[in-house]
Parts: structure tokens; C-alpha cells; sequence
């Protein structure tokens, strides 16, 4: 692990198929031996906290930051309270050292990405033309009129190996 941790994104419009890939990655990557940690960008109002729990009374009772502990996980929600998003460097640097941190959404950063694409996604205009970061295709269709590499959206495998050789991680037998 180094304390810079390598990133690789993960963009597409809705229903492309971003959080399937991520998972699947997630997946890959740890039976590899790697340490990942992700980062989800959500464009709408969400909610991890249930109605009633101690910790969403805490939250709804003003506090700026909730930790939840136990002996198997923790979270820490914080409340923005009227203030701006934190910038994605704000967030990576939240995170405790890894190998790979994958990022799905966040179209705009300027991080090495794969651009996933579904025939039943809610657009189908193309990111890697006007994105320079976009480092390949990840489709479940042909793609043509690119000159980037272009992979099966399942072939999980071949999208890993792809990503380590782009980020530069260290290969694992």
C-alpha cells in the first residue's frame, strides 16, 4: 500500500452500468490480494441512517458528526448543514491508505477512467470524446468510431488487468 493510493474511475450516465462494474471490481481486485476502498458520487439526497436508531436521533438532534461503532465496522455521517459539497480531494483524503480507490460518478475529475455504456442507459451520448481522462470503453454492445480500447462490460477480468496496468499497480500472483 502506498500512502498516495492509485484511482481509476468509473463514469456513465444512468443505468450504464457504472455500479455493477465497481462491485465486480471490488470483487476482482480483492481476491487479487489488494486492498480497495471506493468512492460513490450520488447526485441526489440520500440517506444511510434508519428512522428511529439512536444515531439518526443524534444527527436529527443537530450534531455535526454521528460515529457508529462496533466491533465489525464503523461510519462517521457527517451533516453539511447548508454547506458546499467537500471536493473529491477532500474525500480521498478521508480515506485510509490502500492500494486502488475506485471512484464511480464524479464524470468530471480529472482521473484515469473507464467509460461504462449499456444500450438501456438514460443517454446515449458519449463521455470520451470530449474527455481526455477516459482511458477505455467498457460496453454491453459495439462500439464504434473510437480509438480506444473497448471491453465486454462483464469481462471483468480483462477491465481489471487493464487498470492495473494503467494505475501502475503492482501485479500480485
Amino acid at each position: 500500500m502506498t500512502k498516495e493510493p492509485r484511482i481509476f474511475g468509473i463514469a456513465g450516465w444512468k443505468n450504464s452500468g457504472k455500479t455493477g462494474l465497481a462491485v465486480r471490481l471490488v470483487e476482482e481486485f480483492t481476491a487479487r490480494g489488494y486492498r480497495i476502498s471506493t468512492i460513490k458520487h450520488a447526485h441526489h439526497d440520500f440517506d444511510i441512517d434508519k428512522v428511529g436508531a439512536d444515531s439518526y436521533r443524534h444527527r436529527h438532534a443537530g450534531a455535526h458528526e454521528v460515529a457508529i461503532v462496533s466491533g465489525t465496522r464503523f461510519a462517521i455521517m457527517h451533516e453539511l448543514r447548508g454547506e458546499p459539497e467537500p471536493s473529491f480531494e477532500d474525500i480521498l483524503a478521508r480515506l485510509a491508505p490502500c492500494d486502488l480507490v475506485l471512484i464511480e460518478g464524479y464524470k468530471r475529475e480529472p482521473v484515469p477512467k473507464i467509460e461504462a455504456r449499456r444500450r438501456d442507459a438514460a443517454r446515449k451520448d458519449p463521455l470520451a470524446p470530449s474527455d481526455p481522462h477516459i482511458r477505455a470503453i467498457a460496453a454491453d454492445h459495439a462500439v464504434e468510431n473510437t480509438e480506444l480500447p473497448t471491453f465486454d462490460l462483464n469481462d471483468t477480468k480483462a477491465i481489471a488487468d487493464f487498470i492495473t496496468e494503467v494505475t501502475g499497480l503492482p501485479v500480485r500472483d
